[in-house]
């Protein structure tokens, strides 16, 4: 059965090719590997993750009988022990959810709203710049949405019980984790975000202020308690009772505006997904808050016009477009898109093809049309009467692809006193620069103003690419802005080059939003930097962008994708 299920991946998706020569040519045979990089195969499913000790708490559930959301629910709470830059109960995200039995997908909005007492004036100064109380501090903290988040799909999809898809993440806070090279490191270097709160330089810290080493092991008891409150009371164990009390005393304390009221009126929205066609293939992905998945959606559309496969992954010209229609989506972006419980957004015209082609007259194969960067489009008049990254399969069908994130790395720097709770700064994800300025000019605000209850814009844009009713393709990415163009590279790299899912993964990545400089990843082909300055592109370069975490679906295999641009991400087979 193995090696049988081996030729398929050696027929199906080019990982080897193996020629057997007839017995009488007794010729040795060289067994070929066309690609310098493989994916992770596995036959019962997949778990891919940012973060090795949470692919592992995956794959785990999974063993134990447990399905994708199980896993994928266990993975999101052992995170915030064990990734506690980016891995949350006190931040927000989006979950996408591929039910293999009954075909439906379904988008779980678990994303922050902001605390009801918040007004603009505590955001900007007197000259409407954005203030650092929007994205540090006991202001910075929107109501944490995660909890309810993973609680709503479990109660929707899990499979094994509540308290027991909870429990790893309690004995990893409770019995410690031995520090690796780059968590020490980390901790180093968010040392003075983490210094906001007394409670986050005693839980990671020494005594003495000194760091932790790595090799050394470090417990969170706090969270532990934490944890096993929303073990035993699900949801509420967090948004109400002993958890809630704690929060709203140490709001108050000093001077944050998270209220009881705020945590217990919190919702879980869900959503029906936004989808589109990419050269026949589905595409699903999420809607509003998430600005991502629409961008996404428009970005494939107008590169649809394009015959990218003809130039090949990574020449100028496929960059060259690539970048362009990049541009031309973020536009977009800035100017339309809000949470659509609160503004009315242009959705249908603005993932609509025939926008796209008209936007995509704007795109010069050759050469970069503007320095200046592109005007904003009109979607209205195509309008009929919205950070970690894990994918989770299992070898039933149900395929999960989950985005959730603090905002900066360690959020606000606020760790809520005797819960070991790290919370979010997504306040500053509202638009409130522009909303100023329109406020000044007597002008209408943003979609993206802020107001109380309202879900900020965000980036984040869980994905599956589908294949006659089934996932293909599970991806998407942290990264902050860089979130919309990494998922876009991954999808272009599988579906117009042909690449399998790990090489798709490791090519070179660009950065291009609503400005004029391109970014590229460091170490990028100088030869392919001189060809795009030659077209019109100013380029900059600094770090490495996203980190997508991927499942390919190849018949019965499961292929896994970690990207390794951050130290620890694993993919693992149950």
């Amino acid at each position: 059965m193995v090696w049988k299920s081996l030729r398929i991946v050696v027929l199906s998706i080019g990982l080897a090719a193996f020629a057997a020569a007839p017995v009488s040519a007794q010729k040795k045979q060289l067994l070929e590997y066309p690609s310098i990089h493989s994916p992770v195969v596995g036959e019962r499913g997949m778990v891919v993750s940012q973060n090795a000790i949470a692919s592992k708490v995956g794959a785990d559930i999974i063993r134990q009988g447990g399905n994708a959301v199980d896993a994928a629910v266990a993975m999101g709470f052992a995170m915030a022990v064990s990734l506690p830059r980016a891995g949350n109960i006190g931040g927000d995200g989006f979950m996408l959810v591929h039910d293999g039995v009954s075909g439906q997908d379904i988008v779980f909005d678990f994303r922050s709203v902001a605390p009801r007492a918040a007004t603009l004036a505590m955001y900007v100064d007197q000259k409407g710049q954005m203030v650092e109380a929007a994205s540090k501090g006991y202001l910075a903290p929107a109501v944490p949405g995660t909890v309810a988040g993973l609680f709503r799909a479990h109660q929707r999809f899990g499979k094994l019980p509540w308290a027991r898809v909870v429990s790893p993440a309690i004995a990893l806070a409770r019995d410690g984790l031995v520090l690796t090279p780059d968590e020490a490191f980390v901790f180093s270097w968010g040392q003075q975000r983490l210094s906001t709160s007394k409670a986050a330089r005693e839980a990671y810290y020494k005594p003495d202020g000194a760091l932790y080493r790595a090799g050394e092991v470090i417990r969170q008891p706090d969270l532990a308690w934490t944890l096993t409150q929303i073990a035993e009371h699900g949801a509420d164990g967090f948004y109400k009772g002993a958890v809630a009390e704690r929060i709203a005393a140490d709001m108050k304390a000093h001077g944050g505006i998270i209220s009881l009221e705020d945590l217990a009126a919190y919702r879980v929205m869900e959503r029906q997904p936004l989808r589109g066609t990419y050269r026949g293939l589905d595409i699903v992905t999420t809607p509003p808050a998430s600005a991502g998945g629409a961008t996404l959606l428009n970005m494939l559309n107008m590169l649809e016009r394009f015959d990218l496969a003809a130039s090949g992954p990574g020449s100028a010209r496929s960059l060259h477009l690539m970048a362009e229609a990049m541009k031309l989506g973020y536009a977009d972006r800035y100017r339309f898109l809000g949470d659509t419980d609160f503004v009315k957004v242009p959705l249908t015209g603005f993932t609509s093809k025939g926008y796209a082609t008209e936007r995509a007259r704007l795109i010069d194969p050759a050469k970069v049309k503007s320095e200046e960067g592109p005007a904003v489009g009109d979607p209205w008049r195509f309008e009929s009467p919205s950070t970690t990254h894990f994918s989770v399969a299992d070898a039933n069908g149900m395929v999960v692809s989950t985005t959730y994130t603090l905002g900066a790395d360690f959020g606000s720097g606020v760790m809520v006193a005797n819960t070991g709770i790290l919370l979010n700064n997504q306040m500053d994800n509202f638009s409130h620069f522009a909303a100023a300025k329109a406020q000044a000019e007597g002008k209408p605000i943003p979609p993206n103003a802020l107001a109380p209850g309202k879900r900020m814009l965000s980036t984040m844009m869980p994905t599956f690419v589908m294949k006659d009713g089934k996932v293909w393709l599970a991806t998407g990415s942290p990264g902050g802005s860089t979130i919309i163009d990494t998922v876009l590279q991954v999808i272009v790299n599988v579906v117009d080059f042909k690449l399998n899912v790990e090489e798709a993964t490791h090519q070179p990545r660009i950065f291009q939003d609503a400005g004029a400089k391109l970014r590229v990843e460091p170490n990028f082909n100088p030869d392919t930097v001189r060809l795009l300055k030659d077209m019109g592109h100013p380029i900059t370069s600094d770090e490495t962008m996203g980190s997508a975490q991927s499942i390919m679906i190849s018949g019965n295999l499961f292929l896994g994708a970690a990207d390794p641009r951050r130290p620890g991400a694993l993919a693992v087979a149950p």
